[in-house]
């Protein structure tokens, strides 16, 4: 803990602990307290005073990673990852599709059934689309013709039901189905992507993408470089794609997409507490280059409110530094640097996701 201090993690966590809980310092002796108190809170209302109140977050787009939809409206508006129907490497992964669906799936025709189906039975609920397969593999998702994809699915689907038992490193026996690698399973994968993308056009469903820093260690950067994303972003015109994380660290590839590319939009969501300095950096580079309703100032990336709390204060301080700045060296005059803060907080994300005003 005492390292990591320098962090600007640590910096959200200390904002939290101070402003929420009244206490000044993390450490062994202060560790107990902070967690009576956090259970004391840890009851209904919670959300609204911290998310309304204190953070004045109107409403939050919502990834629960999960497939759940059904949230507080008054609180989210969910987006859904279909890495379900995407990430298929086993019979088991078909079952489960098929069990979920209701419905048999023996063909690469009867899964794509299956996602439409998905899709047009959570319409109503949901405000976009999540991808974050950069955990995964690469997001470059080449143009897999149907053949290329189906000769995968039929290879996943006439392998034989066997599993592999094997004890993790904690103890514990595991027992997994039996499948192909990630990489045989590209061509799946990519075409799969692409019926994604073409249901979001059709539907006009916004997309996250997740680009840049992974949370977690031992993870490639260069598998989530904004660039991979290009061929995408050409064919899909019409798809507006909410680019996340600032693509840190290649924020300025960024800056060069969103300015070029009508429908791709640069998020700073998750870089405020990342790097408040690559944060600031991005920002007043992206005023330079991007016209402000492509940007998108703030996002929470966290799992509990009170790091939400401390990460939006973050982002307001700094945003109101750049703009300061910026009308300081006369190239805003006050009025433009409000107007042009409450677009990139508020604004823009009521125009990209218009559902989520709802």
């Amino acid at each position: 803990w005492s390292r990591a201090k320098n962090t600007s993690y640590f910096q959200a966590i200390k904002i939290a602990v101070n402003d929420i809980y009244g206490i000044e310092e993390v450490n062994e002796k202060s560790i107990e307290e902070l967690s009576n108190r956090m259970n004391i809170e840890n009851k209904k209302g919670l959300y609204r005073k911290i998310l309304k109140e204190k953070a004045r977050i109107e409403r939050s787009i919502y990834d629960g990673i999960s497939d759940i939809v059904d949230v507080d409206r008054e609180f989210f508006a969910p987006v859904v990852r279909l890495e379900d129907y995407i990430m298929i490497r086993s019979r088991e992964d078909v079952r489960k599709l098929s069990r979920m669906q209701g419905l048999p799936i023996h063909s690469l025709r009867e899964l794509e059934r299956a996602l439409e189906l998905r899709v047009a039975g959570i319409l109503d609920k949901i405000v976009g689309f999540k991808i974050a397969l950069a955990y995964e593999r690469s997001i470059y998702f080449e143009k897999a013709t149907f053949n290329e994809a189906e000769r995968v699915f039929n290879r996943i689907m006439s392998s034989k039901d066997t599993f592999i038992r094997y004890t993790r490193n904690d103890g514990v026996r595991v027992t997994v189905p039996d499948q192909i690698s990630i990489e045989e399973g590209r061509s799946l994968q990519d075409y799969m992507v692409h019926k994604i993308l073409q249901l979001a056009a059709q539907h006009e469903c916004p997309v996250q993408v997740h680009t840049g820093l992974q949370e977690g260690n031992l993870n490639l950067v260069s598998n989530s470089h904004p660039l991979l994303l290009s061929n995408l972003f050409m064919e899909y015109h019409d798809v507006k794609f909410d680019v996340f994380h600032g693509s840190y660290p290649y924020t300025k590839e960024l800056a060069d997409i969103a300015k070029n590319l009508p429908n791709v939009y640069a998020d700073l969501s998750w870089l405020h507490i990342v790097s408040p300095t690559s944060a600031c950096d991005a920002l007043k580079d992206w005023l330079d280059t991007i016209p402000s309703n492509k940007i998108l100032g703030f996002g929470g990336d966290y799992r509990f409110v009170e790091g939400i709390y401390a990460h939006s204060k973050m982002a307001r301080t700094h945003i109101a530094q750049v703009l300061r700045e910026k009308v300081d060296r006369g190239r805003f005059t006050e009025e433009e640097a409000k107007n042009f803060a409450r677009r990139i907080l508020r604004d823009n994300v009521i125009e990209v996701f218009k559902k989520a005003k709802a």
